[in-house]
């Protein structure tokens, strides 16, 4: 904890844990199984068939990675956003707020220039956690987001 502040000490990760466990799970069994299924092969499969058996074991792992890798990472001057391919660096002050409408898969935060941007790294798959987790970056965005006016000091 972040003794000044009271709050979590930055940086602070989030990711969602029901969609890690599965997308890895299913990597590491697909491995797996093609490797298998490379060795137990009759001898009349050629070694580069076996090769690349091996080679769209790693393509579709490579592909639930991409499901996995989505976090949300507050930092003292910034958030990084990393969903499934893009990874956005955000100012504080940029984010004017986070939410979540019931029935959404994730949250999603409205920036100062009028876009909105998904946020992956906490998922609705993943229940109480998901809410605890916007609730705390959401405290965090009232604490650090709001930009001061001018002459305030």
């Amino acid at each position: 904890m972040d003794e000044t502040a009271g709050g979590p000490a930055l940086p602070r990760t989030w990711r969602p844990r029901a969609v890690r466990i599965v997308a890895y799970g299913l990597g590491l069994l697909v491995m797996a199984t093609m490797v298998v299924l490379t060795v137990i092969l009759p001898d009349d499969w050629r070694p580069q068939d076996r090769v690349l058996l091996v080679l769209l074991g790693a393509a579709i792992a490579a592909a639930l990675h991409l499901l996995a890798r989505p976090r949300l990472v507050a930092a003292e001057d910034n958030v990084t956003v990393v969903n499934g391919i893009r990874t956005h660096v955000l100012a504080w002050p940029e984010i004017v707020d986070i939410r979540m409408p019931v029935g959404e898969p994730w949250p999603s935060v409205d920036l100062s220039d009028g876009t909105t941007l998904a946020v992956m790294g906490i998922q609705s798959a993943d229940g109480e956690r998901a809410r605890r987790d916007l609730e705390e970056f959401r405290a965090m965005l009232h604490e650090r987001g709001e930009a001061r006016e001018p002459g305030d000091s």
